[in-house]
């Protein structure tokens, strides 16, 4: 290897390691000063503490982060479950069932993708009041159950499937229900996969919904939680603690990624391929 290229590979690789350490650096600080008591944390010193288990005691227990982390975690599984449900049936119709002006109501659905939830929150807000679901699972689930990002990904799969499958599958007597669930699905594990994945983190990183539509701490979502670490009353902000619960709150995340990164990955080269 000539200098030059030894020089341009040195460049590069120390290009990936400095962005390594910057995009590291926000995870490592927060882990040393969860480990750190709380007269030590406001201090420069960046060694690890020995008080990490009781700045997470203390968050998950005291400030009850785990009961937000289970509503986090039954709202995510609830609304990734029926998206991905709803997005099945809505791509299986509007690729294989001929209905008038399905290329419309298509079009319609892709124009939902342009209108954010924070467009929407007064007229939520007055339609769960009317419906009495305030302080409820339903009032932070049901609002999110339609996914025009799923029906989209879905459908397009859908449409590279062959016709012939379809074909066959009604020669031998399939109905639309059993060939979704025989062949359809089976076929697409990795743009389901790539589809929880998004929807999960997106759901788990609500915030603004709840914090307006919740006012019950016991049905409030782990976001809205860790705020409520920051803003506690009755003294200063325990930053050992609120770094603590903002460790331990990543973790179904990644998880969550570390199980479908590979199906995550495939079902964007398949996209990207077909």
């Amino acid at each position: 290897m000539v200098p030059r290229q030894r020089l341009q590979h040195f460049a590069i690789h120390l290009a990936l390691i400095l962005a390594i350490i910057l995009v590291a650096f926000p995870l490592v600080f927060a882990f040393i000063k969860a480990t750190q008591s709380g007269a030590q944390i406001i201090s420069p010193d960046m060694r690890p503490g020995k008080f990490f288990f009781q700045n997470l005691e203390q968050a998950w227990v005291g400030a009850k982060l785990g009961l937000y982390m289970r509503n986090s975690f039954i709202v995510a599984v609830a609304v990734t479950f029926f998206k991905v449900v709803l997005s099945a049936f809505a791509a299986l119709a509007l690729v294989y069932f001929g209905f008038p002006f399905s290329r419309l109501v298509f079009a319609l659905i892709l124009f939902t993708l342009m209108l954010p939830t924070d467009l929407l929150i007064v007229a939520l807000f007055d339609l769960i009041g009317k419906l009495g679901w305030s302080n409820t699972y339903q009032a932070i689930i049901v609002p999110f159950l339609a996914s025009a990002t799923g029906t989209f990904l879905l459908r397009q799969h859908f449409m590279n499937v062959p016709r012939s499958l379809a074909d066959s599958a009604r020669i031998d007597g399939a109905g639309p229900l059993r060939f979704l669930v025989s062949i359809l699905l089976p076929m697409s594990y990795n743009t389901i996969g790539a589809l929880v994945l998004i929807q999960f983190i997106y759901v788990w990183d609500q915030y603004l919904w709840p914090l307006v539509i919740i006012r019950d701490p016991s049905h409030q979502v782990v976001q809205v939680g860790l705020r409520s670490l920051i803003s506690q009353v009755g003294g200063p902000t325990d930053w050992g603690m609120v770094m603590a619960g903002a460790l331990v709150t990543l973790v179904p995340p990644i998880l969550v990624f570390t199980l479908l990164q590979e199906q995550f990955s495939r079902g964007f080269v398949l996209a990207e391929e077909k």
